[in-house]
């Protein structure tokens, strides 16, 4: 059992770094092992259903550490904090639920913990996650193309590369949607974006009145992947340019991966800054075309949640905002 729980804590973790390269700092949570993390203006909690009838719900102070210093409250670099921030916050929550749930199974089968096994489990997990958010959807296209387009491209090797990266996602996606499993974490997908649209709505978190709601929500990471994805090569193309230029050719393949790696915090600063202009500007018709590819794949990341699902997602957003 520890193995399937921590298996999925390692698939769920790509999908949410992704999103939190396009997570704003607001109301929202993310899906969990059977359950919901919702993020308030001061407070971060989860809620988990442990047994049938008993659902944990914890909740901790949490205030951005740009609200403490305003240097990083500047543009783009407060952007990067939140990436930070989405990360850790996601990696905790995602972690407790997998011992919420391995601390239930043990004591229904009178099994005694193993800390020694368990610390084994967790950093296996972790490095699972890590070898697919930058083994598969990060190396893993650069290194195809290496083989293809010549060493002073920038342009064409990015977006080349951004076309891979996608496919390879919308891939991934496909295939852990088929796990029952997985397919329960996306049903609380569902039922955290319906929590919030009740909540923004200023309705009671009742199951009456967030069942109406679609699942798929304008705000959720998942609908600005592609302009996140577009930001990506734009500025990949850009450093790749101003590094060729200025020392030739990228050496092999990893150099130019790691280059790219230290990239991501200007990527996520810059994409939180168009997200907050697409806020402004979503009558138009250019940031609503960058967002339908988004919701149409939130058909794949959110499933239709059942009752209790919808009662998880309300007693975590409820300890989020009280």
């Amino acid at each position: 059992m520890k193995i399937k729980y921590r298996l999925m804590w390692a698939l769920s973790f790509p999908l949410e770094s992704f999103l939190s390269l396009s997570r704003k700092n607001s109301v929202g949570g993310q899906a969990i092992i059977e359950g919901v993390m919702m993020r308030g203006k001061n407070k971060v909690s989860w809620a988990v259903r442990k047994e049938k009838e008993e659902v944990v719900v914890e909740q901790m102070q949490f205030s951005s550490i740009c609200k403490k210093i305003k240097f990083l409250a500047i543009p783009v670099i407060r952007g990067a904090v939140n990436l930070y921030e989405s990360l850790s916050l996601g990696y905790k929550a995602l972690s407790r639920s997998a011992d919420i749930i391995e601390t239930a199974e043990n004591e229904k089968n009178n099994n005694k913990n193993n800390k020694t096994l368990e610390k084994v489990y967790s950093w296996l997990s972790f490095l699972v996650a890590m070898l697919i958010s930058l083994g598969l959807f990060m190396y893993a296209p650069m290194w195809i193309l290496s083989r293809f387009i010549p060493e002073d491209s920038s342009l064409l090797f990015n977006t080349l590369s951004g076309i891979i990266r996608i496919s390879l996602f919308l891939a991934y996606l496909a295939l852990i949607s088929m796990w029952k499993e997985m397919r329960r974490i996306f049903e609380y997908h569902g039922a955290e974006h319906k929590a919030i649209f009740t909540y923004e709505d200023d309705k009671e978190l009742s199951y009456q009145n967030m069942k109406p709601y679609t699942t798929l929500h304008p705000r959720c990471g998942t609908s600005f992947l592609v302009l996140v994805g577009l930001i990506c090569i734009l500025l990949f193309s850009i450093i790749d340019s101003i590094y060729i230029g200025n020392f030739g050719p990228y050496p092999n393949v990893l150099s130019r991966f790691f280059v790219h790696l230290l990239l991501i915090p200007l990527v996520s600063g810059t994409s939180y800054e168009a997200l907050k202009l697409s806020d402004r500007f979503q009558h138009l018709a250019i940031v609503g075309l960058l967002i339908k590819p988004g919701l149409w794949l939130q058909k794949i990341t959110t499933k239709e949640p059942d009752e209790k699902q919808l009662e998880v997602a309300s007693l975590a957003l409820k300890a989020a905002i009280q």
